[in-house]
């Protein structure tokens, strides 16, 4: 038994990391030693899980379905040790987030130290992509997304106020190209597009009255990245549509204009969310507790 746990829990982590000497790194062994382990557990089983090269590992069919089924039961193993950590009173543990970058920088960069302090058995794990995540399937904890995007089956938990979608541009741009007074004056303009983890480039929403108004904007820069929007409209080269948060300085600092302000909307700001309530984690309950105290705390300063 003891032999095909750790045999298991290797080919887990060679299978996440599609490198035995990565898997070796996370577990503390030898990439020779991972390597023996796996093809032990393949022979015990008698089929092969690991498609091996020379410089990549992969999955053969039987090891996708086989991982679809053990991911979950270690998760669930997981929890039960955490739980008796929780019972000595120290959360501890990997917690594993996925998030944009604009919800790491807006919600987690300014209190990563303070949570660590507060927290020292807590291990954490932050990967930051465009693409909304199968937290279960990929096995993550939790994930930070805006309110808008969420499954309706998730739990979530509000960690940010309502995001404000400003449209800026530099004062030499609007000084050669003039300012649009309606977001219909934006076809005549550049607009640096973003593209969209589905591939389309978003098309940007404004209110009007009682209207919504949805446009398809052009120019000739695009990107897929909030902190190249900033930095194009920074140089001059057209009108960005990003979040207040991300250029709020560069305002201060008349570094950037915005424009179209009664037409720019807010949304739903970042939740945290996580698929169930059942024997939730003690180390994501640790981060629940101190994202809301933290907001309770940031909203008297406030008032």
């Amino acid at each position: 038994m003891r032999d095909d746990l750790s045999g298991l829990r290797a080919l887990l982590c060679v299978a996440e990391k599609r490198s035995f000497r990565a898997a070796a790194a996370d577990l503390g062994v030898t990439p020779s030693a991972v390597s023996q382990i796996v093809r032990a557990l393949e022979e015990r089983v008698g089929v092969r899980l690991l498609q091996r090269t020379t410089r990549n590992v992969g999955l053969t069919e039987a090891g996708e379905h086989f991982i679809a089924q053990l991911k979950p039961a270690f998760h669930a193993v997981d929890v039960a040790f955490e739980s008796l950590a929780a019972m000595r009173g120290r959360p501890s543990g990997l917690l594993r987030l996925t998030m944009l970058r604009t919800g790491y920088a807006d919600v987690i960069k300014p209190k990563l130290a303070r949570f660590l302090a507060a927290y020292p058995d807590i291990r954490l794990e932050i990967c930051l992509e465009e693409a909304l995540s199968n937290i279960v399937a990929e096995g993550f904890d939790a994930g930070i997304r805006l309110g808008h995007s969420l499954d309706r089956e998730m739990i979530a938990v509000r960690v940010s106020p309502d995001q404000r979608l400003v449209a800026v541009g530099s004062p030499s741009y609007f000084a050669k190209a003039g300012r649009p007074t309606h977001p219909r004056d934006l076809q005549n303009h550049e607009c640096i597009g973003l593209r969209m983890s589905s591939g389309v480039v978003a098309r940007w929403r404004f209110v009007d009255g009682e209207k919504d108004l949805e446009l398809a904007v052009g120019g000739r820069v695009v990107t897929n990245d909030g902190s190249v929007l900033v930095d194009a409209a920074l140089a001059g080269v057209g009108v960005a549509y990003v979040f207040e948060d991300m250029v709020s300085d560069l305002v201060a600092e008349k570094r950037l204009v915005r424009v179209l302000e009664p037409y720019c909307p807010k949304i739903p700001g970042y939740f945290l969310y996580y698929p169930t309530k059942l024997n939730l984690a003690p180390k994501l309950k640790a981060l629940i507790d101190f994202l809301k105290d933290d907001g309770r705390s940031r909203s008297r300063r406030q008032r």
